[in-house]
């Protein structure tokens, strides 16, 4: 792990004492508050503000939305992300930042901002990290001015979600930096689709201000619910397989954090993506290879 500064390490003291669910769960409960419209506008103009949010791309306008939350998960007016007409390219499966892109080698390392973790860890499945061992992936982190619905990068159909309790760590690139295997620690929610791309999962990770993640082809999924938040990684798998367009709605994030898309190796040519580079959902990421 790279040195850090002695103010960075104070920094990794005072997250990792801090009561990171409390924390998340006042935030959540503070977004979901209603306040009288003329105040609850104001709220979302000041914020809109600070983070540069392009207003102009939501579905509604900003006094229809009556709390902060409301307008985090905002949905897009349909125009502002086209998919491409090429069927055959698969696509960024939200808005963000590139945190790294590359190939998962051997299954063993997934690198984000220098930190190794191994892809075992992230999905907390063997047979699924054995599966997409040596594939291609794309982690994508979204700041608070993001878009937070999360899309499928490809068509197909979802098998089965798992469920993977953790800690809320930040996920900033200073967090990223300073926490250790930081992807592997926190709560995951984790999406695994087959079809023309072959075997893909995508992985939704939480952090501190995350309300909870839900799946939007699945209602039973909410994870701030009993059941969810504490306890054993939580497998589902579907006995009849659920099918998925690409572009279609995967989750939402009630306040953000990363993505991380991991795809079957040698079933798609990822294209030279740059770190730290913005990209929007819908941005095609690479293309199937045919078989």
């Amino acid at each position: 792990m790279p040195s850090l500064s002695l103010r960075e390490r104070i920094a990794r003291h005072a997250w990792r004492v801090a009561p990171k669910g409390l924390l998340s769960a006042t935030i959540g409960w503070a977004g979901r508050r209603e306040l009288p419209r003329a105040l609850q506008t104001r709220l979302h103009r000041l914020y809109a503000r600070a983070y540069d949010v392009n207003a102009a791309e939501a579905e509604l306008p900003l006094e229809q939305y009556r709390s902060l939350q409301a307008f985090f998960t905002r949905r897009l007016k349909p125009e502002v992300r086209r998919l491409p007409d090429q069927p055959d390219l698969v696509v960024s499966p939200s808005d963000g930042t590139i945190c790294e892109a590359g190939l998962a080698e051997a299954g063993r390392l997934l690198t984000a901002k220098g930190e190794a973790f191994t892809l075992g860890d992230l999905v907390a499945d063997p047979a699924l990290a054995l599966r997409l061992s040596g594939g291609p992936f794309v982690a994508i982190y979204l700041s608070p001015r993001d878009y937070h619905r999360v899309h499928f990068p490809a068509s197909g159909r979802v098998v089965s979600w798992s469920h993977i309790p953790g800690k809320l760590f930040p996920v900033g690139s200073r967090s990223v930096k300073r926490e250790p295997r930081l992807f592997a620690k926190n709560e995951r929610f984790v999406t695994v689709v087959e079809g023309p791309a072959g075997l893909y999962a995508v992985v939704m990770v939480a952090a501190v201000g995350v309300g909870h993640i839900t799946a939007s082809y699945d209602p039973e999924v909410a994870t701030h619910r009993s059941g969810f938040s504490k306890g054993a990684v939580h497998h589902k798998r579907f006995d009849l397989p659920i099918n998925v367009e690409r572009g279609q709605e995967l989750g939402v994030f009630n306040l953000g954090s990363t993505t991380i898309a991991i795809f079957e190796p040698g079933r798609i040519d990822l294209d030279r993506l740059v770190s730290d580079a913005q990209i929007r959902m819908g941005t095609p990421l690479g293309r199937i290879i045919p078989r």
